[in-house]
């Protein structure tokens, strides 16, 4: 669909997204304008990026993803900011909701997105991803990222918001070893959060809550009616939980006595 004059800036952070890039930007033509911070991606994405007409490009060194968003806010022309990350899409319905949305909006300056994981084509309905929502349509200037969350980053916003109807699809899942590189970095990332915060390891962050991890989602949040996919993400998130200590434990010991 194509809608002119949405005052609307969509907004992306990549680095190394060749395989989504071309989709995702098709998902965008209702905005006014699209701006992309690409943090020095080797495998082409910048490359393919500049190809596109539509698109403004930007390149800047990575700190972390919510110093990234923030930047790439900063950027944006547009009276209303829509974020979306590589790996997310829009249905048709979702992108006519949210030009409706910013048409007919009654005050409300942020909306939450239900979002639908997606492992390989399968939608993934338990595994304690089925109440996952995030927010990604707000008014510029009533909110940002919070510096303090590295990883899994927040909105600053206290105020009243609403949850829109249509899902967004979350293609996070395109192999094993993809999906547990990633699950490290956030770690590491998370880790760094905890370091700044003066926590220390014990054996309950190593054993006891990545058990607890698997089992509240596997067992409690239905993991085991998603099949083997089930079972493979959950065992994964629960190793992130593990490799973020481990990441932690590591960083206290080179840190400077």
């Amino acid at each position: 669909m194509k809608t002119n004059k949405s005052n609307i800036s969509a907004l992306m952070i990549t680095f190394n997204e060749i395989k989504h890039i071309e989709e995702v930007i098709s998902n965008l033509t209702f905005a006014e304008e699209i701006i992309v911070v690409d943090s020095y991606s080797t495998d082409g994405t910048f490359e393919k990026l500049t190809e596109m007409d539509n698109v403004t490009v930007i390149q800047r060194e990575f700190k972390n993803f919510a110093d990234q968003r923030n930047y790439a806010i900063e950027q944006a022309n547009c009276e209303w900011i829509f974020f979306i990350d590589a790996d997310e899409r829009l249905t048709e319905a979702s992108q006519i909701e949210i030009v409706e949305t910013v048409k007919h909006n009654n005050g409300i300056e942020a909306f939450k997105f239900p979002r639908k994981f997606m492992f390989n084509d399968k939608i993934l309905r338990f595994s304690g991803l089925q109440s996952d929502q995030v927010f990604r349509l707000f008014k510029k200037g009533v909110t940002k990222y919070r510096e303090d969350r590295l990883v899994h980053e927040l909105l600053d916003f206290n105020g009243e918001f609403k949850v829109l109807k249509h899902d967004m699809l979350h293609y996070s899942f395109s192999d094993y070893q993809a999906y547990k590189q990633k699950t490290e970095h956030y770690g590491l990332l998370k880790a760094q959060e905890l370091f700044k915060k003066g926590k220390r390891p014990n054996w309950i962050h190593f054993y006891i809550k990545p058990a607890y991890k698997f089992i509240a989602n596997y067992i409690f949040r239905f993991g085991f009616l998603d099949g083997k996919e089930g079972y493979i993400i959950c065992t994964l998130n629960a190793y992130g939980v593990f490799y973020r200590y481990k990441a932690l434990e590591n960083l206290l010991s080179t840190s400077p006595k």
